[in-house]
């Protein structure tokens, strides 16, 4: 079974926080038989949204809009960035409006899994603003999702993950597997 892994930072050095828990979720969804692919922003090269274009589909809006719509399980994650989702990120979820003719169309039946974090306590805000728009376009969003606390997310002598986090992502990567079945049940019901 595909799943995406939107990373909605545009931070594409390899040690930044997003591409370093793409890569752990890449691996730990491989350990269970999926197959993983990260829709990265930093280098999708998306442009901006315009509704009086929208009659014309750029080619990464094309590919962007096909991995959103072959990959039956989500996780979505953000930095939190002024309270909310990053301007990239909408920005991007904004072009599904190509899939609005599609006989399922935008997300209608995937899972979508959230994540987000911060340097303070407030990453919740970027999660409430993914499930939003996750729920617009007909996605079901994971009823778990995870607030990152960035002070926390490192172990400061390996400075790789604490087992905190491990653990919790380990939980929702769990849970969205477990999903799988609600997903087939609901594409052939």
């Amino acid at each position: 079974m595909n799943v995406l892994i939107f990373n909605g930072a545009i931070d594409d050095r390899p040690y930044a926080t997003a591409n370093q828990l793409a890569v752990y979720l890449t691996e730990q969804l491989k350990e269970k038989g999926f197959s993983p692919e990260i829709f990265s922003l930093g280098n999708a090269q998306i442009p901006f949204f315009s509704q009086a274009e929208a009659g014309t589909k750029p080619p990464a809006v094309d590919a962007m809009c096909k991995a959103f719509c072959k990959a039956d399980l989500h996780i979505w994650m953000t930095p939190l960035y002024h309270g909310s989702m990053t301007g990239a990120m909408k920005n991007c979820l904004d072009w599904l409006e190509m899939t609005s003719k599609n006989q399922r169309p935008y997300l209608t039946g995937k899972v979508v899994a959230l994540l987000s974090w911060a340097d303070g306590t407030q990453a919740m805000q970027g999660i409430n603003a993914m499930d939003a728009v996750a729920k617009a376009l007909r996605a079901w969003v994971l009823p778990y999702s995870l607030p990152i606390l960035k002070d926390n997310l490192y172990d400061p002598e390996t400075r790789g993950f604490t087992e905190f986090y491990k653990n919790k992502l380990d939980t929702m990567v769990q849970l969205l597997c477990a999903a799988k079945s609600h997903v087939v049940a609901g594409i052939e019901g």
